[in-house]
This record gives C-alpha cells, sequence and structure tokens, in this order.
C-alpha cells in the first residue's frame, strides 16, 4: 500500500472539507466565494449576522423594507474591510416580492449559498389569549412563520438544483418553554418555525441542503437597549446562569457556525443562545 505524503493533506480537514484561505489577521475565511441573504438585517441581530458573514468572506444581500435603513448597512459593510455587500428590499410576506428580490440578487451576486430567514418580530403584548385580536394574530403570525415559509420556498428550489446550501431560520427562547406571561402569538409562530425547520431537513437533507434554527433569548440590540429599563436587564440578568444579558454578535457567531462547512454533518438542529436559561 503506497504511503500517504503528509502534505497531500494541506489544504483539508476531517471529513475531506477543504479548509478556507487565512486572511492577514489569522483568520479563516468560512464562507469565502459564497453568496449569502439575511432578511431582515437593516438592524439588530440580522445587522449583525450581514456584517459577521462579510467579515468572513461572504458576498452578503441585507434585506429590509426601510430602504435607508438597508442602505446604511450594507455601505458600513463596504467601508469596514471592503466587505461587499447589497441593499434588497421587500415585503417578506408576499412571495411576488421575494421572488423579484431572489432574480435581483442572483444577478447581481450570484445564486444564494446561505439562507438566514431571521425577518420577524411582534407587536402584541403578553396577556390573555381571548383578548387577543384576529388581525393582531394574523399579522403576527404572517410577520414569522409564513414569512420564513415563503423565503424557503423561493430561495429552496435553486438550491436542491445545486444540490447544496445552508438555510438557518429564527426562532426564540420565549417559544421554548410555556408561560403564562409570553405573547402567545408570537411563541406560537416561532415553535411553528422549530418545527417547519426539521421538516425542512429532513426533506431536503438527501439532496444535499442543511437546515437549522437559532432560538435567541433576550438580546440587548439597540432597540432593546432603550426600550427595556436598566433595573429591569439587571433583572434579567438574574435569570441566565452565565450572568448577562445575550449580544447581536453571540446569535452572529452561531450562525456564522451553521452557514459554514464546520456544520456539514449537522441539520435538523434548535440551537439556544440563551445563556443558560433554557435547558432543554
Amino acid at each position: 500500500m503506497p504511503k500517504l505524503r503528509v502534505g497531500a493533506l494541506a489544504g483539508w480537514r476531517v471529513g475531506g472539507v477543504r479548509a478556507k484561505e487565512r486572511r492577514a489577521d489569522g483568520a479563516v475565511n468560512e464562507l469565502d466565494g459564497k453568496v449569502a441573504l439575511v432578511t431582515g438585517s437593516s438592524r439588530g441581530i440580522g445587522a449583525a449576522i450581514a456584517a459577521h458573514f462579510a467579515e468572513h468572506g461572504a458576498r452578503v444581500a441585507v434585506h429590509g423594507r426601510d430602504k435607508a435603513a438597508v442602505n446604511a448597512v450594507a455601505e458600513r459593510i463596504r467601508g469596514t474591510g471592503g466587505g461587499r455587500a447589497m441593499p434588497v428590499t421587500a415585503d417578506v410576506t408576499s412571495y411576488a416580492e421575494i421572488e423579484q428580490m431572489r432574480q435581483k440578487i442572483e444577478q447581481e451576486l450570484g445564486p444564494v449559498d446561505v439562507l438566514v430567514a431571521n425577518a420577524g418580530g411582534n407587536q402584541v403584548m403578553p396577556g390573555p389569549l381571548e383578548d387577543i385580536s384576529p388581525e393582531d394574530w394574523r399579522a403576527t403570525v404572517d410577520g414569522n412563520l409564513t414569512a420564513t415559509f415563503l423565503t424557503v420556498k423561493s430561495f429552496l428550489p435553486g438550491m436542491k438544483d445545486r444540490r447544496a446550501g445552508a438555510i438557518i431560520t429564527m426562532s426564540s427562547a420565549a417559544a421554548r418553554r410555556p408561560s403564562a406571561y409570553s405573547p402567545v402569538p408570537y411563541t406560537a409562530a416561532k415553535a411553528g418555525i422549530q418545527l417547519f425547520t426539521q421538516d425542512l431537513a429532513a426533506q431536503a437533507g438527501p439532496l444535499g441542503v442543511r437546515a437549522n434554527c437559532i432560538a435567541p433569548e433576550t438580546i440587548l440590540t439597540e432597540r432593546n437597549r432603550q426600550q427595556i429599563p436598566e433595573r429591569q436587564q439587571e433583572t434579567l440578568v438574574g435569570m441566565h446562569p452565565i450572568r448577562r444579558l445575550g449580544t447581536p454578535g453571540d446569535v452572529a457567531r452561531a450562525a456564522l457556525y451553521f452557514a459554514s462547512d464546520d456544520a456539514a454533518w449537522i441539520t435538523g438542529v434548535i440551537f439556544d443562545v440563551a445563556g443558560g436559561s433554557v435547558l432543554v
């Protein structure tokens, strides 16, 4: 049997996944050559994910409905380290607008390799279920679960055709444990995203597409820093075994892992970025 030269393994890791080039600062470009779309990336967690992906080599489509905010994030990415980013706008509850966005990204950046379905939110305050209006219920479910479904529906066929792709969805720690103090439409929609992601992983895995779901706890985005009083922040810190609240960077680093080849044999996972406050 011929001896295998050590040099023959250069550029490869265990499992046959090629190692990425290192940057001048020693960091690895895990997403070198990849095209990524991060929905809901005009601020907060989404903006942090888009910037982090660009730092690690991806060509990033920054998405939102506020054109000025989207342009600002894309410009910031381009201005720090020369990352490549393009702004796109679309209502992710409209399949027609998502399809137009997909076509624009493919024309300017290329087919999407990594999809982060991050867009979502909640405007319903916690309270008795019977007090929730049908309009608030539909708006919350559509803005989270339906938006995730429609976005994946648009980008999944191309990934299947190419037999490669990574999809990351966004749930919430609020959907990981029942509570009388949760906003029910939001937690129901986010719990639906978790099972949707696992069904997606089971269907698309044989065609080379991975799907994983991140479930963050309270994250100190710019908005939360302003809206959550300091005393309440201190109370929330005490609910976490790791005694601090999360940052957008905590979620961005988790998303980078699932987007990269380091997670090449991981799919269907619901991953808590929660400082130990969710132990299931």
